[in-house]
């Protein structure tokens, strides 16, 4: 059982027994414990990505954290910014040659990365939109650019791990994966139509668990792990393109909003994949408030952690694999 597993039992909201990420570097005896480690985190200017840059420079790591705003992420990282151990690299996830520039970029000052944190998303554009290469903007964002950049970054991770910590891949995924399955591979930007806003979200975030698993299937047995996580229900930027009708009805949910986290505790789960010493050697797992998912029903409800039918795949998960290298032109 999980040493949060009383924690989690009965919600009560924003800041209630719930851990945060701090209190999991805490717990985990991690503070300066990664010094001469380097991280990459991604979407750093918003939401859990600025609490996960705090709890993780606690260990003592040096830091690339990306961001399509530097000036808004300047701002946001502003009482926590450590120029000698932090440096912030300019990503457009939209753009992948800004992930190739942004790649380039860190692999210019280290050759070495023990842990990538794939946080970045978008979520519930309310109309289909393309990007740059033609394809929807919430599958590129959220899983084509961190696809790409695991790829491009992979020498360096797999030259990063060690024997007393082997490197890691942390995936934000969401647990409305658990309505969807993977669109046909052609029709993965709804080119054929059906695009509806959570549809294209849950696919984008579907893929982001398929990248994790079949990363550990690849490169496991070499000392590089992936793992994908739901961070819980945190009130952040993320919801900027939801109607205002849905925000309303969600904070008049009581459910919703016992399940609640604050950006602090939503950070906890990235963090636990990212330093626990339970998960040291291990992947292809997917994750719910600090701990393994357990095994949900076929619901169809999207807010809860846990897993479904959907999950794992290793034919899907093979599939959208070579699809994606394709359409990053690897």
């Amino acid at each position: 059982m999980s040493r949060y597993a009383a924690a989690h039992a009965n919600p009560q909201g924003l800041d209630d027994a719930r851990p945060t990420a701090m209190q999991i570097i805490n717990d985990e005896a991690m503070e300066g414990n990664l010094v001469n480690k380097v991280i990459v985190i991604t979407g750093v200017s918003s939401g859990i990505g600025i609490e996960t840059v705090r709890a993780l420079a606690a260990t003592g790591a040096r830091l690339f954290l990306t961001a399509r705003d530097l000036s808004k992420a300047k701002t946001a990282l502003e009482d926590i910014f450590d120029a000698t151990k932090m440096e912030l690299v300019h990503m457009d996830q939209a753009s992948l040659d800004s992930v190739r520039a942004a790649a380039a970029a860190i692999l210019s000052k280290t050759d070495q990365i023990t842990i990538l944190v794939a946080n970045a998303a978008i979520m519930a554009v309310q109309d289909r939109q393309l990007t740059e290469n033609n394809y929807e903007l919430q599958f590129a964002t959220n899983h084509l650019s961190h696809f790409l950049l695991f790829n491009l970054l992979k020498p360096a991770l797999l030259a990063g791990s060690s024997a007393d910590f082997q490197s890691r891949v942390v995936v934000v995924s969401a647990a409305a994966h658990r309505v969807v399955t993977l669109n046909d591979s052609g029709n993965y930007h709804f080119q054929k139509g059906g695009y509806s806003p959570w549809a294209a979200y849950g696919q984008s975030k579907l893929a982001n668990i398929y990248m994790a698993n079949e990363i550990e299937r690849r490169y496991g047995s070499s000392g590089l792990h992936a793992t994908s996580l739901h961070p819980g229900l945190i009130a952040t930027g993320l919801a900027q393109h939801l109607p205002e009708q849905e925000i309303s009805a969600m904070l008049q949910n009581e459910f919703m909003l016992k399940m609640q986290k604050s950006v602090e505790q939503g950070a906890a789960t990235t963090v636990w994949a990212a330093v626990s010493k339970e998960l040291e050697g291990k992947g292809g797992l997917y994750l719910n408030d600090c701990a393994v998912a357990e095994r949900g029903e076929d619901d169809g409800i999207p807010a809860l952690g846990m897993t479904s039918s959907s999950t794992y795949n290793p034919e899907e998960e093979a599939r959208i694999w070579r699809d994606s290298l394709e359409m990053v032109g690897l």
